[in-house]
């Protein structure tokens, strides 16, 4: 297949024009997808219930549990994806969620509940989808942390847009996520369209950052048992980095009410956007990190110092030390620091340590799975076990959880990386006596 005029003058520009034409691509492809995910957040759905439980819980909750289904889907599905389909793919997915958000502004409740379980679970699968295109280059730290900032900024962005459609044009909590989304439509199809043009990883890509390629089912479980016990550690971190972070983004509409902030539409987006440049600049500064051992433990730090963020600012808060939408970007700037990472670089860099010809889109769903799936189970028990406990009361004690048991587990698995370096290291000089003394023998 020919390659466009656009493929061939990226594969011949300068790199950072590559890089900046790179991450604003797939910054405006996931920013136009959130459009079509988070805008009905914004809405509280006050009148409705559905088996005396509120409807916003259960549309919450619904897809939710789609997007998690998803992320499991994506195991298989974006570890073995190839280059071909992802452009087209990409459309086929938020097409489909679209055709669901429809189907809930023209549904009565509860049934509406279902569409929104529908349109979860294709866009589950468009992270690893934009993120294919990204990784293993000597820029991904720039380009990744360019896209993961894209969900921080653009669940703001969408909340507003879809706020400020409610507030002036009177459109009602059920039709406001389709129109929403429909805005988005013609930024999307640029944008894909766009992402699609990038030319794979160049040589020099390869020789810093391995090879990238399909994995199957023997190769995925390979990888898995060859690194279980960090993994499994980190797994069980970005399990209640999703768990907090699904929570504050569907319940902060909520609690900025609580906090005397309910007819603000821009507050969603102005508290974003320092937490969105200072993400971005941390993540950034990581590519001049050339060594990517020293890199991978760079990113245990980086997630370590988030999760202590969050743990202090809830602290002064609780204290009256800090005001509460001080607090909000804190403890937004502290769970990102520690959940972008996993997202675009952590995995990235821990494949280039060990040299493995692999692909992160394996990594981070498998993450992800279970990292939705804590989240839902979370939610349901928030909703069914503990229903009179407040929002705001509620999440002061996940931040406390997250901030405790993440520093603890981040440290376990800084000390497994260790060993499994140095054990590597062993094995290595091993080899090589044996090749010597061979030789040695032969002469």
């Amino acid at each position: 297949m020919e390659k466009s005029r656009i493929t061939r003058w990226l594969s011949k520009t300068n790199s950072w024009i590559f890089n900046l034409y790179t991450v604003w691509a797939a910054f405006m492809t996931y920013s136009c997808m959130y459009a079509f995910r988070k805008p009905f957040a914004v809405a509280t759905f006050e009148e409705a219930q559905f088996i005396g439980i509120d409807l916003k819980i259960w549309l919450i909750t619904a897809q939710l549990t789609g997007y998690a289904l998803s992320k499991f889907i994506g195991i298989k599905v974006i570890s073995e994806l190839k280059g071909a389909t992802r452009t087209l793919l990409i459309l086929i997915l938020i097409g489909i969620a679209e055709i669901a958000l429809l189907g809930f502004a023209l549904a009565d409740d509860p049934w509406n509940i279902l569409f929104l379980f529908c349109n979860g679970i294709p866009l589950g699968l468009v992270w690893g989808i934009v993120f294919s295109y990204l990784e293993g280059r000597k820029s991904t730290e720039f380009l990744g942390a360019g896209l993961c900032v894209s969900f921080i900024f653009s669940s703001g962005l969408v909340k507003s847009v879809g706020k400020w459609l409610m507030i002036n044009f009177q459109v009602t909590e059920y039709w406001m996520p389709f129109y929403t989304g429909a805005i988005f439509i013609i930024p999307l199809l640029i944008a894909v369209y766009l992402l699609g043009q990038v030319p794979p990883p160049t040589a020099e890509d390869i020789q810093m950052r391995t090879e990238r390629k399909p994995m199957n089912r023997q190769e995925r479980w390979r990888f898995f048992l060859k690194f279980a016990a960090p993994l499994i550690l980190l797994i069980v971190v970005y399990m209640f980095l999703t768990i907090f972070r699904d929570f504050r983004d569907n319940f902060s509409a909520e609690m900025w009410q609580s906090m005397g902030y309910g007819d603000s539409s821009a507050v969603f987006t102005l508290t974003e956007i320092p937490i969105s440049i200072t993400v971005l600049i941390v993540i950034f500064l990581v590519m001049f990190v050339k060594n990517n051992k020293a890199a991978l433990f760079v990113n245990h730090f980086i997630v370590f110092f988030g999760l202590l963020v969050v743990g202090i600012s809830t602290l002064a808060y609780e204290m009256q030390a800090l005001k509460g939408e001080y607090w909000m970007v804190l403890v937004g700037l502290g769970l990102y620091l520690g959940y972008v990472p996993f997202n675009s670089i952590f995995f990235d860099r821990m494949i280039a340590s060990f040299r493995y010809v692999a692909n992160v889109g394996f990594l981070i769903y498998l993450a992800d799975s279970f990292g939705y799936l804590a989240s839902v189970a979370v939610m349901l028990y928030k909703n069914f076990g503990q229903p009179e406990v407040k929002w705001l009361n509620f999440f002061v004690t996940g931040a406390y959880l997250l901030a405790f048991i993440g520093m603890s587990l981040v440290v376990l698995s800084m000390i497994f990386f260790q060993f499994k370096f140095a054990s590597v290291q062993n094995s290595d000089k091993e080899v090589r006596v044996s090749f010597q003394r061979k030789n040695l023998y032969r002469s």
